[in-house]
Formats: C-alpha cells, structure tokens, sequence
C-alpha cells in the first residue's frame, strides 16, 4: 500500500449534508464482493449480539445499513430493526434483500427501510417511523461515521450528528459506533496488518491503494482506492481494468474511491463524551474484543456510549 498526499477530486451527491460516496453505483455493484458476504457477519455476529442483550436491546436503528447486511444479521438475531441510509444506491440492494428473505421469514415484514440524513433525522424518508420513546440501540458501524466530511473545519457537522443520534435513544440506550484504526494509518501511512480485517472478508481484494491528505500539517483526510477482482461475476465490461496477480493470471478489476475523516481515537473519545457527557458509560472495543492480546494493532475502534 502507498502513501500519497492528494486531493480527493470525486463527484458527490447530497442528500443535504450527508455525502452519498456511492452515487456512481460502481461500489454498491461490488460491494458484497469487498466485504464477503455472510463470511463479514460471521466474524462479529456474536460480539454484537452479545452487546445488544447485555444492554436489553429490543429495538435497533441501524443509521448506515448499506446493503443490508448488519441489519439482517440483527433481524435474525431477533431484533427489531430500522434501517436507514444516505445511498440510494446502497438501499436499492437492502430492499431486494428484504423482499427475497420476507417470503420465507415473516420477521422480516417488519423491517423499516429508507434513505436518511444523519444531519437531519427527524425528517428521514416517510418508510421509517421512528418509536416516540426512542430506540434501545443506534448502530453505525463499518467506518461509515467517517464519510462524513468536516465541513467547516470544526468538527460542528460531527457533533451534530452524534446529537442526532443521542436524540433518537431511549434512556439508558447505547450507541454503537466505530471507526478505522486512523492513528496507525496517519502514523504508516497504510491499513494496519491486523489478523483481522473485521468487516471486509472478501477474497476479491486485489489491492487497496493508502492515500492520506495534510493541510498546513494536519492530516484532513484519507482516501482509500480499492480493485476488487470480478472475474466470473457476470458484470464485468469493456470499461473494466485488467491486472495481473501475483501467480501471473490475469483479471479484471472493478475500481472505486472512498474518503473518510481521520477520526484519531483522543478526538473520538472526546466528541462522544461532549455530546453523551464526561460520566457517561463508555467502552471501547479494538475489533469488537474486549480483552485483546498484549500490542495488538486493531484495524477498528469500536465505541459502546450510553444515554444518561
């Protein structure tokens, strides 16, 4: 992986704040490829769920359900789950889910799907009606918190939507939130060589590029560019790549770019407790593991932050 200072020149959609990184579609029509299927759920399924019961967690808004995976982890865990989701692109995938699954689980009548705004919450797409007492849980997870740019530099649009997230939980309702290992990243230049890579079990990674941005000494932003290998998939075109593995076989590739803010973990612990306050319970899991071996390199932070 390498390290570059660059500017992240890709087109975004809004739904009003949120940027929606997918718009292209070329992430979304890989994207079970990247994070490998079942295979991403089977390595947290049990940390999660076992979070979800200690905290008596009936009710769940899963705040960045993409194509739906965590959420029908969630589901057939016994939850009850709401999902939402800035992409379009993204959703298109989770709604073809819940219809495949509805005709053979009838739990699955009951999942709520639909874009929203983590900025703007309240007023989310008309198929998700939120419970007036609030929900048991808000889940984001996967770095997906990360999209979310700093606007204006202060970190305001963050507080305001770890708020909004605050807003929608029941008292006593925890938070479920993570992001990338950013500290080793801004530090290496480059994703940590954890054994474990937590949600992206794909065997289809062929490379993924580091690109990590600095302004006047401060790192603003990291870009990750990914090839995923699509050969015998069915999708691949004319416009699609060609790279050689390491065995000298040939293959195409799909290519996409993601940015994300580097939360450092201080900067993270700090606006969790500004908005949840300074007492609040607040664990913080390295790749969902409570008691991790002595130096382990985590490729994510997981944080567990309950509402007084």
């Amino acid at each position: 992986m390498e390290k570059e200072e660059i500017v992240d020149s890709q087109e975004c959609s809004r739904i009003n704040g949120v940027q929606d990184q997918y718009s292209d579609g070329k992430a979304a029509k890989v994207w079970n490829l990247y994070i490998g299927g079942n295979k991403r759920t089977n390595e947290y399924s049990d940390y999660i769920t076992n979070v979800l019961r200690k905290h008596s967690v009936v009710t769940v808004l899963d705040a960045a359900c993409g194509t739906g995976v965590d959420s029908v982890l969630l589901i057939e865990a016994g939850f009850k789950v709401s999902s939402l989701d800035a992409s379009d692109k993204m959703l298109k995938y989770a709604r073809k889910l819940r219809w495949q699954r509805h005709k053979e689980e009838a739990n699955f009548d009951d999942w709520q799907i639909g874009e929203g705004d983590w900025l703007d919450l309240d007023n989310c797409e008309d198929t998700v009606i939120h419970p007036e007492e609030g929900y048991d849980c808000v889940v984001c997870i996967g770095n997906s918190f990360a999209h979310l740019p700093d606007f204006n530099g202060d970190q305001g649009t963050h507080r305001l939507a770890i708020s909004n997230f605050h807003k929608m939980l029941k008292p006593g309702g925890i938070l479920i939130i993570d992001h990338r290992n950013y500290d080793h990243i801004i530090q290496h230049g480059k994703l940590p060589n954890s054994t474990s890579r937590l949600y992206y079990q794909g065997d289809r990674i062929h490379k993924i590029k580091t690109s990590v941005l600095h302004v006047d000494g401060e790192c603003t932003m990291i870009t990750l560019d990914y090839e995923i290998d699509i050969s015998g998939c069915g999708f691949n075109d004319a416009s699609d790549l060609m790279r050689e593995k390491e065995d000298g076989s040939v293959i195409p590739v799909s290519q996409f770019r993601l940015s994300y803010y580097p939360h450092t973990r201080p900067k993270f612990d700090a606006l969790l407790k500004g908005v949840f306050g300074s007492d609040a319970e607040h664990d913080i899991l390295p790749d969902f593991q409570e008691n991790p071996e002595e130096g382990y390199v985590p490729s994510f932070f997981v944080h567990v932050i309950k509402r007084k």
